[in-house]
């Protein structure tokens, strides 16, 4: 049987995506009747998923060879060494975007959404993902200075920077293709055409508005954290419990709105092509308190699971303040 170059494409890119970790794939400039549009961002140092590639993407806090697994140190730094430096690699740029654009990161479940028995003792929501915002970045950025201390007014921690958004790792529709139920029933939900980015998957996505105050004409960076707890007692190989924190650090370039309607609106459009279009319940909640951006649905798990998930995640919690993101 002959198989087309698109499909032998979408194939390999499936294969890669297998046994991989979680960073953040691309960024998105969102228009506002939700669909993507522009030139595509990338973070720092990135390496695309072509044949061939190796992961020099995946960043672990704590490493897997420190003693105490359930340790995170003062030292340990928010970004990989590949990604401390405001670089770009060839091929991947930065997102521009203009102050209090709203934007997308999107990211691979990588089937821990998918497939939950592969990794037990995990949140049901499959943990937190939180996005900081700052204008003043430094190399050697600790992640305990800034996760779990920078607030939404910006006057946690050393006051440098803000939490923009906090949403489940799973938004509600992302799935890998596998043959397992929750994926199953997603396919039919969920439905696209598979393409050259994504194959037959369906990548999941965290919305976010930039700061409207954020200086045009300089990076304004963003720190991507997953905090994804393995609970102690429920893995054999992890009796203690385990942290497992992954970040993903990226610089958007703020440039000079020429439409001053690309920022957030109301006008969503409906049945949109899911290749391109932002995440309805996430983009009706951009500028609002973190809170109630966070994503409501967790179906990863089974309802009496889901209803236990908050007596033991422990992730760091984050104050929330109203009002809209400053620039920071």
């Amino acid at each position: 049987m002959a198989f087309s170059p698109t499909l032998i494409v979408l194939f390999a890119l499936h294969i890669l995506s297998i046994n991989a970790h979680s960073w953040v794939e691309q960024l998105t400039v969102i228009a506002p009747n939700g669909t993507f549009i522009g030139t595509p961002g990338y973070a720092r140092g990135n390496v695309l998923r072509t044949p061939g590639f190796v992961d020099t993407m995946t960043y672990l806090i704590p490493p897997n060879s420190r003693q105490d697994v359930t340790s995170v140190l003062p030292v340990d730094n928010i970004c990989r060494e590949t990604q401390q430096d405001q670089a770009q690699t060839e091929g991947s740029p930065r997102l521009q975007a203009n102050p209090g654009a709203a934007i997308a990161l999107r990211y691979q479940e990588n089937g821990h959404v998918t497939l939950p028995q592969n990794q037990p003792g995990k949140p049901p929501n499959r943990g937190f993902v939180y996005v900081y915002g700052t204008t003043q970045p430094k190399t050697d950025e600790k992640l305990l200075d800034i996760h779990g201390k920078w607030t939404q007014d910006g006057k946690g921690g050393d006051k440098r920077g803000v939490l923009l958004s906090k949403q489940n790792f799973d938004d509600g529709r992302c799935y890998q293709v596998n043959d397992q139920s929750i994926s199953q029933t997603r396919q039919k939900e969920y439905a696209h055409n598979a393409n050259q980015l994504m194959g037959a998957d369906l990548w999941c996505q965290q919305d976010l508005r930039l700061p409207t105050n954020a200086p045009t004409g300089k990076p304004y960076t963003l720190y991507w954290v997953w905090d994804w707890p393995t609970k102690a007692g429920v893995d054999p190989t992890y009796p203690k419990g385990k942290q497992e924190i992954y970040t993903t650090c990226i610089d958007v370039d703020i440039v000079q709105a020429a439409n001053n309607k690309l920022g957030v609106s109301p006008e969503y459009e409906s049945n949109q092509d899911l290749n391109n279009a932002a995440i309805p319940s996430q983009f009706d909640a951009l500028g609002k308190t973190v809170s109630s951006q966070q994503s409501s649905s967790v179906t990863s798990m089974p309802t009496a699971a889901r209803e236990t998930v908050t007596e033991w995640i422990t992730v760091k919690t984050t104050q929330t303040i109203i009002g809209s993101p400053t620039g920071y």
